[in-house]
């Protein structure tokens, strides 16, 4: 077992990760044929092929693809030893990977982003944009850290935090006769078009929902992929939209051809909170980082 290194599993993960040897090299930071060498070395050890050769393809074998999927948990563990090691010596330096849904990153960051380097100037923040689904199996596969979405979720394992509470505004083109109201209540979007984002998106779900109690026609021709083509959308008349109110602030608050009114109160809101796995080594970082949330 001592002819067992790490470094090669960790080649082995990036073969498995790219198909090409020279990516896989450039993103251990050795040369292509010491990987090369090193792979072979790992097979010869094993006694088994893990990797088929060939001259414009490379694929991993049956055996190759199990045991990197095993490989890959290695390297991962090896990491949270390092990355535990380092929060006892400073649980407040370090990376921190912190995921937000698209709806939420670009409107909270510009305010967000100058807070964590002041206030917490020793930890590197990296920083990602995940739909709910695909940041909960980040979350799981421990390939982030934080993930600020909104609630409710399926745990599952996971640990939550709510951070605040956020209303909806309604986006209507810049003629529309709702803007001669001063605020609009949810029976006014009767027999209006709504604009969604596409499947997937949470947002979508929380406004279908806001807008079932009445009769409200969805646009089928159209999904948007992100709330500025939303708001794209409404500027050309093609309809309404329901938007989280940090994207109705700042240089937002004057797109053109778009009027942007409240909701009467009790305004439908959405719950954002942080998510992070209960055995995390981040548990200070992750602390310092919500309260620095809940702040802004």
């Amino acid at each position: 077992m001592a002819d067992l290194k790490l470094k090669d599993l960790k080649y082995l993960v990036a073969i498995a990760d790219t198909r090409h040897f020279g990516r896989a090299a450039e993103r251990c930071f050795v040369s292509q044929p010491t990987l090369s060498a090193q792979l072979k070395k790992l097979e010869e050890y094993l006694d088994v092929q893990l990797i088929e050769r060939a001259p414009r393809q490379v694929s991993l074998t049956v055996a190759g693809t199990a045991i990197a999927a095993r490989a890959r948990r290695i390297v991962e563990s090896s990491e949270e030893i390092v990355e535990l090691a380092r929060t006892y010596r400073d649980p407040l330096a370090g990376r921190l990977r912190v995921a937000f849904l698209p709806t939420i990153g670009p409107y909270l960051l510009p305010d967000l982003a100058p807070r964590l380097r002041r206030a917490l100037p020793r930890i590197e923040f990296l920083l990602y944009e995940y739909q709910t689904g695909p940041m909960l199996e980040r979350l799981h596969a421990n390939e982030l850290d934080v993930g600020v979405l909104a609630l409710p979720v399926d745990l599952d394992g996971l640990a939550a935090q709510k951070l605040y509470d956020e209303p909806f505004v309604v986006a209507m083109p810049a003629r529309h006769p709702l803007t001669k109201s001063a605020q609009v209540q949810v029976k006014d979007l009767q027999g209006e078009t709504l604009l969604l984002l596409e499947e997937g998106h949470c947002l979508r779900d929380q406004a279908l929902d806001v807008c079932g109690r009445v009769r409200v026609q969805e646009h089928q021709d159209f999904r948007g992929t992100s709330i500025e083509t939303l708001r794209q959308m409404v500027a050309t008349g093609a309809g309404l939209t329901l938007l989280p109110q940090s994207a109705s602030r700042g240089g937002y608050a004057h797109a053109r051809g778009v009027a942007l009114r409240p909701m009467a109160a009790p305004a439908p809101t959405r719950t954002i909170g942080a998510v992070w796995r209960k055995s995390s080594a981040r548990l200070d970082a992750i602390a310092a980082v919500n309260q620095l949330l809940q702040e802004s």
